[in-house]
Order: C-alpha cells, then sequence, then structure tokens
C-alpha cells in the first residue's frame, strides 16, 4: 500500500517497476517500500546516468526517516554526506537509527547502502510545532515566474542540454531569473552576485508535508552548485568539470507545498581546494522564507 495518498498514480514501468521520469516518477521514487522494521528499499529512475542524483537519495533517506515519526512533528533540518557514487541500477536499501524522542523533538540518522557499502548518510530533527518570535531575511525583488521562460525555450537554444536537463525539468519546473549558466558562460565570470531561479513540483502532489518536503530537498541540488560554476563563468557539460556534492543540509523555517513556486537564490562565499561551497534561501512568492540550504561540492575544473 502507498503511504501518499490515493491521488498518486504512480509512473512505473511495468515489467520492471522501476519509476518513470516524470512528476509521478519522482512521487514513486519517494514511496519507498518497507521491507522490515525500520528498513526501506528505494528504486531509481530507468534512465540513462552513471550515478544517482544526489537530491534522489536524499530526498528518499529523508522519506524514509520521516516514515518512523508522528506526523505531528514535521522535519526542521537534515546534515547529510555524500559517501560514494550510488548505482542507479540498484536498489538502495535505508536504514533507520531511532536515536531520540523527546517531548519536543524526535532525531533519526539514515544510512543508504548499496553493495554492502554505504553510499549515503544523514541525520534529521523533527520538532512538535511551536509558537516563538519570527523574523526572517528580506525576499529579493525578482520578476514574477509566469514572465520568465521555461527550460525548454533554453533546451531549443542549447540542444545538448536536452539530455542533461530532461531527468530534472520533467518533474520540477525552473525558470531562470538570471541566465543560466552556459548563457553566462558567454558573457564571464558574474563574480559574486546571486543566481536566483523559481521552482516548483511539476504537477499537484499529495497533501502530505513529508513529500513536500523531500520534493523540495530534491530541487535543491538542481541548481545549487551553479552558484559555484557562475562565479568564475564555468557551465556543466560545456567545460571540462568534474561536479559532485560532498554534504547538503538544509533547515525548514515555514509550511509550504513544493507545487508552489518558490524562489531559489543562491550564491558561492568561497571556493577552494577542489572544493566549492553554496548557500541558498527558498522563499514563497509572497516573501515568506521557506528553507534555507547549504552544500560543498568537488569542483575540478580540468585542462581541455
Amino acid at each position: 500500500m502507498s503511504d501518499l495518498g490515493t491521488d498518486f498514480v504512480p509512473d512505473v514501468d511495468a515489467e520492471t517497476k522501476v519509476p518513470g521520469t516524470g512528476l509521478d516518477g519522482l512521487l514513486h521514487l519517494l514511496d519507498l517500500e518497507k521491507i522490515e522494521e525500520n528498513i526501506f528499499r528505494g528504486l531509481s529512475p530507468k534512465i540513462d546516468q552513471q550515478r544517482i542524483f544526489g537530491g534522489q537519495v536524499a530526498g528518499q533517506a529523508l522519506i524514509a526517516a520521516g516514515r518512523t515519526v508522528d506526523a505531528d512533528r514535521p522535519v526542521h533540518s537534515l546534515h547529510s554526506y555524500f559517501i560514494r557514487p550510488g548505482d542507479p541500477t540498484t536498489p538502495v536499501i535505508y536504514t533507520v537509527d531511532r536515536v531520540r524522542d523527546g517531548r519536543s523533538f524526535a532525531t533519526r540518522r539514515v544510512l543508504a547502502v548499496q553493495h554492502g557499502e554505504p553510499i549515503f548518510s544523514l541525520s534529521a530533527s523533527f520538532q512538535l510545532e511551536q509558537g516563538g518570535i519570527d523574523h526572517q531575511s528580506v525576499m529579493p525583488d525578482v520578476p514574477s515566474p509566469a514572465s520568465l521562460p521555461s527550460v525548454e525555450h533554453w533546451q531549443d537554444e542549447f540542444p545538448g542540454l536536452k539530455e542533461a536537463m530532461s531527468r530534472f525539468t520533467i518533474p520540477i519546473d525552473i525558470r531562470y531569473v538570471d541566465d543560466p549558466p552556459w548563457v553566462q558562460r558567454g558573457k564571464g565570470p558574474r563574480g559574486a552576485n546571486p543566481h536566483r531561479v523559481w521552482m516548483r513540483a511539476n504537477g499537484y502532489l499529495p497533501n502530505d508535508p513529508l513529500v513536500h518536503v523531500c520534493a523540495m530537498t530534491f530541487a535543491s541540488d538542481i541548481t545549487l552548485l551553479d552558484s559555484v560554476l557562475v562565479h568564475h563563468g564555468l557551465a556543466w557539460r560545456l567545460d571540462p568539470i568534474a561536479l559532485a556534492s560532498l554534504d547538503h543540509a538544509m533547515w525548514f523555517h515555514r509550511p509550504f507545498r513544493a507545487d508552489e513556486w518558490f524562489l531559489y537564490t543562491t550564491e558561492s562565499p568561497t571556493a577552494s581546494g577542489g572544493r566549492g561551497l553554496a548557500t541558498g534561501q527558498m522563499y514563497s512568492q509572497d516573501g515568506r522564507l521557506l528553507a534555507s540550504v547549504v552544500q560543498e561540492g568537488v569542483v575540478r575544473v580540468h585542462s581541455a
């Protein structure tokens, strides 16, 4: 039985049971199979990729953790490490350690395993909803998503992007506020200016807050390291770059729906030693700060 509700219709290959690539495919990725108490199994979409997308394994691990916590305690933070590249042809086993269930907070640790070795680890904290002081940073003044072209527009202008972006842009609708990396590349380094995109799930999501958080977690890994690249006028797939996530942390500040537009503004304060650091904030269309993100990744630029 699916945990995602009766309005979930999975996009699944009938013979292999492998998720498809649409939004329903993303939901199926997040609908883990419970194989034992605190042990879950997740699959990857049936597409040509060398390793599992980091946002996918992070979202699946968070779903595994959340399925062991009472529904009245939404997740408020996660901290994770990418240990080994994931094999997209093999299921991922997620084991959950119920570290603590306190009066206000619950803590979980998740280890993702393939071929007998860990590929990803996550710690997540869940909190009983409470009141308190309230303030936030101000949302940047940017054009509305309706006024901006879809990624399909850019794919028509840059055909080589279609294959690279398809696994992200089918489940997630992305509208670039600033020039995408492949356009900015021709203009030279952008410097310390922020990199901003509008995002939303490309369709309706079921009314499960954990699913919305995991969909946003998936989306958060799509453009985050672009803020490192555009700083130097570089673009993935167009320059000789080795790019991989090392760790990923998120804090969820206010309730949201991931199928409604949110502004993702990112920047890179530093890069050194073959690594780049990126930070991000996510805002609703009415200006509420929804989440904050920090990630460090491998960014190696090879000689042409």
